[in-house]
């Protein structure tokens, strides 16, 4: 079953109510699935496994500001949590051969639920008469098909979603004002009106009330030097914080 882990969801009034989440946290695999992906196991240490980092992240992302956690530890080479069932990139080359009845459990046991729960957490906020904000942590590897990343910190949102498009811009210039040598761009590596959770969460709720920006990091900072990966984490919150405000 997926792990998800949760915060206490805070009651005390908020301009926002923010939710973490972390759809590539880990790259395990049930137990019951892996002899689908012997062979596998150097793959699921990269990038097409999980996104290095982005847990770590989330989690303290949450703490900071307080917000609920849902996050996946099952490798995206089961099941993408990212992606919509009608895009074939939510199986991958192992598991997309897996037969009907197979897929069929991996989606009750793990894609259903992780989605249903985001989807209920934003709901119950906005019903509470809030604005929502979620995150949604992820991170990319710095060279992709021999073409190189040249950025540090992606932030992925809708540019039609005014709320979106002006906090995007108000955390990208907090960040260049706080860490210069932080190479921040919007929708980048990815643009983020994409297929993806926060794509689909968009069709559920109104840009008056969800805003949802995906948060990308690049994976040389999480394999880099400790002290500065610390300090990176730091930046990105205090940042956060000062757009929000």
């Amino acid at each position: 079953m997926t792990v998800l882990f949760f915060a206490a969801i805070p009651m005390t009034p908020v301009s926002d109510f923010v939710v973490v989440t972390c759809e590539h946290g880990g790259n395990r695999i049930p137990a019951e699935y892996e002899g689908y992906f012997r062979g596998w196991r150097r793959i699921l240490a990269t990038h097409r496994g999980f996104d290095a980092g982005a847990l770590v992240m989330a989690r303290q992302l949450a703490i900071v500001l307080d917000a609920p956690l849902v996050a996946s530890t099952v490798s995206r080479l089961l099941i993408d949590l990212n992606r919509s069932l009608d895009n074939r990139d939510v199986w991958s080359d192992a598991s997309r051969a897996l037969s009907p009845v197979v897929q069929q459990r991996i989606l009750r046991r793990h894609y259903t639920p992780y989605r249903q729960r985001v989807a209920a957490i934003i709901h119950a906020a906005i019903a509470r008469r809030r604005r929502v904000l979620h995150l949604s942590s992820h991170s990319f590897t710095p060279v992709l098909d021999g073409a190189v990343r040249m950025a540090d910190v992606g932030l992925l949102y809708d540019p039609a979603r005014p709320h979106e498009a002006a906090l995007a811009a108000r955390w990208k210039s907090a960040v260049s004002a706080a860490a210069p040598h932080l190479r921040v761009r919007r929708n980048y590596p990815y643009a983020g009106k994409n297929d993806g959770l926060t794509s689909s969460l968009r069709r559920q709720f109104p840009k008056e009330r969800y805003v949802g920006i995906e948060i990308e990091l690049n994976q040389a900072l999480v394999a880099g030097d400790p002290r500065r990966w610390r300090q990176i984490r730091s930046t990105v919150i205090s940042t956060l914080q000062a757009a929000m405000r």
